[in-house]
């Protein structure tokens, strides 16, 4: 494995992105047209232009599992390096890498339903592209939202979607950054391995609901930022309470110590956060749990990759 580059202070900035409707062409003009007014940077808050953009969970259709067979795309590799952009089937993935490039912006394109060509399966996919456009990363959604709480919610991403079987991570000038989609947060294994492979930063793009969300949504982030001493961010789609399913919102970033640097409410917006690496040392230097682990009691999990 690669050494991860040195840990720079950015700018992240995160698309609580709204007006997500069955027109999937729509759906992509949408997220472009927020993708560069996020990249625009904000003159009101002081905030300059983000290095990095973030968009939701399933960002290009209605989230459900009748959905995704109707808006799979196919990327055509789980390598993105293999991916040729300009013969690739997928629009999703054409969209969002004349956007990073237009914007010169590292970005990380939520996610999208995904079929592979090779068996017909489908994938819960998050890809991520630089500032040149290149697509640089894809990580399948590897833990699925199967859930049962009897009166409240009942979702199974299984009846449709299967589990991915990687781990990922991409390598910025500023950061190693972390991937995983919504459900995933609540494995904390994969946060950690990511963290012991040096990220500095973990990146999730979800979509809780007004039943997981108030629970959880919070609780979990900070949780696996304070575990790992990174910091961890989810972007949620805007709630829409006309829509079949109801996300939570509240797209956030969190640091190292476990303190909310940014919230956003329901509706759609852009939420900016400036980016300190001093933080995440001054956690580690005052509170050193990455040095003081006893892999003589218990075993090192990161070791198994």
């Amino acid at each position: 494995m690669s050494t991860a580059p040195s840990f720079k202070p950015f700018t992240l900035a995160l698309i609580q992105l709204g007006n997500i409707g069955p027109d999937k062409s729509a759906n992509l003009k949408h997220a472009r047209e927020m993708i560069l007014k996020a990249a625009g940077g904000e003159r009101s808050t002081g905030s300059g232009k983000p290095s990095l953009v973030v968009l939701p969970e399933c960002f290009n259709s209605p989230y459900g599992h009748a959905h995704f067979p109707n808006y799979a795309e196919t990327i055509g590799s789980t390598k993105a390096e293999e991916v040729d952009i300009q013969t690739c089937q997928s629009e999703s993935v054409k969209m969002l890498s004349s956007t990073a490039k237009e914007a010169n912006v590292w970005l990380v394109g939520g996610s999208i339903p995904e079929r592979d060509a090779s068996d017909q399966r489908l994938y819960n996919t998050c890809t991520v592209y630089s500032p040149t456009g290149a697509l640089v990363a894809i990580h399948r959604k590897v833990h699925l939202f199967d859930i049962d709480i009897p009166g409240k919610i009942t979702f199974k991403e299984s009846e449709t979607l299967t589990g991915g079987s990687s781990m990922n991570f991409f390598d910025t000038e500023f950061a190693r950054i972390g991937l995983g989609i919504c459900y995933d947060v609540r494995f904390p294994e994969l946060a950690m391995i990511s963290a012991r492979k040096g990220c500095h930063v973990l990146i999730y793009p979800g979509a809780f609901n007004l039943t997981t969300g108030p629970l959880h949504w919070s609780l979990l982030q900070r949780a696996r930022a304070v575990d790992n001493q990174v910091f961890f961010s989810m972007c949620s789609p805007a709630r829409d309470m006309g829509a079949g399913y109801h996300a939570w919102g509240h797209s956030m970033v969190v640091d190292p110590f476990g303190k909310i640097l940014a919230e956003a409410e329901e509706g759609e917006s852009i939420v900016r956060v400036s980016i300190d690496p001093t933080t995440l040392y001054d956690a580690r230097a005052g509170i050193p749990v990455t040095m003081q682990r006893r892999f003589d009691v218990y075993p090192d999990v990161s070791g198994v990759l």
